[in-house]
């Protein structure tokens, strides 16, 4: 049991991860063909898709009745994720297509977490009548 839930936690932490890192290294690391910077953003297009598939899966999951520890570390991972992503953005010696980027993320990762919030909540709510007849 306890195997399953560090999998959830590193499922959506990771994806978030990937997909950022995935974002900014199609806007940096030096001279890109324009095939290689289209190839990564359809990749991190591809990323978010799997992150927002991960988060909707998490928060309807009814195998758990309530708000349990790693809804919570889900919920502070996300949030930590948009705070270093806004840090980044705010640098003075950011780059200009960095900044565009760490800002998107923030937003995209803010997004994310209050989604997850909602999504986990309303399941929780739809849970806790059908136990209490």
């Amino acid at each position: 049991m306890e195997e399953r839930r560090r999998a959830r936690i590193g499922t959506v932490s990771g994806l978030a991860l990937l997909a950022g890192g995935t974002a900014v290294a199609a806007v940096t690391g030096g001279a890109h063909s324009v095939f290689a910077t289209l190839l990564l953003g359809m990749l991190t297009l591809g990323m978010a898709h799997a992150l927002l598939d991960e988060i909707r899966r998490q928060a309807r999951r009814r195998s758990d009745p309530g708000w349990a520890v790693h809804d919570t570390v889900n919920t502070a991972l996300l949030a930590t994720w948009a705070v270093a992503a806004l840090s980044a953005a705010v640098l003075p010696v950011t780059p200009a297509a960095v900044r565009v980027v760490s800002l998107s993320l923030s937003l995209g990762y803010a997004l994310c977490c209050a989604y997850f919030v909602v999504e986990r909540r309303r399941t929780i709510a739809a849970i806790v009548p059908a136990a209490n007849p």
